[in-house]
């Protein structure tokens, strides 16, 4: 073999190689997140990698600014995490109905600063079922509103229309109807899934003095009725 044609294998091989080396670089920048917990987050070992972490959403730790929401995360109750510290999260999204205070978020995103800025967020509510037995219909209740209003109650009826972020600019998850009456119901909880249009719910919590209902536990799924 004579010079030229070893220069030129010599640089074809360079050239693979190089080749090879940006593949495995491209592949690694977009591969799977590390399941870390809120405690190696915060340990500032992995600014600048992808990661997924879960936690609980800290109450009243919700602000929004355009699509973009930024929320903390606490370890679980019950959870091994020895984080003390909660984690801010930062997503530029839509948040799912389920979504909410107590909420279990799992966030795949990038560390920077210390924060988690998500690209993927799901989360994890745990069904719930009710008997609306003892429960009040929406037209029972503001048919009574001068002596319920701030008292604790039950109500059921059907979901009508969309069911809200708990960000919504509305103000309210969802509209309760029953009897012909609606109440727009306030809840900054997560909700389950199967929450929808046309769905029966028993909701527990106080009428307010402007005719809306805040709920003050996560409403129930109706167990005896279905349209």
């Amino acid at each position: 073999m004579n010079k030229k044609a070893k220069r030129r294998l010599v640089v074809a091989g360079g050239i693979i190689v190089i080749a090879m080396l940006v593949i495995v670089a491209i592949a690694g920048a977009g591969g799977a997140a590390s399941s870390l917990t809120i405690a190696d987050v915060l340990s500032g070992e992995y600014e600048g990698q992808k990661v997924q972490v879960s936690g609980s959403v800290v109450a009243d730790s919700l602000t929004s600014e355009g699509s973009r929401a930024t929320f903390e995360i606490q370890p679980e109750e019950g959870s091994t995490d020895a984080a003390s510290t909660p984690l801010t999260v930062s997503y530029d999204g839509a948040l799912p109905a389920t979504f909410g205070t107590g909420v279990v978020a799992i966030c795949t995103g990038t560390v920077e600063d210390g924060v988690l800025s998500a690209t993927e967020l799901v989360t994890k509510c745990p069904s719930k079922y009710e008997s609306a037995e003892g429960s009040l219909t929406v037209k029972g209740l503001l048919d009574q509103a001068d002596s319920l209003t701030g008292e604790a109650t039950k109500v059921c009826g059907y979901v009508r229309g969309d069911v809200l972020a708990v960000n919504a600019a509305e103000g309210y998850r969802f509209t309760l109807e029953s009897q012909g009456a609606t109440v727009n119901v306030l809840w900054d909880g997560g909700l389950d899934e199967a929450v929808t249009d046309g769905v029966a719910l028993v909701v527990a919590g106080t009428l307010n003095a402007d005719g809306t209902f805040t709920a003050s536990e996560q409403p129930a799924i109706d167990e005896a009725v279905t349209e």
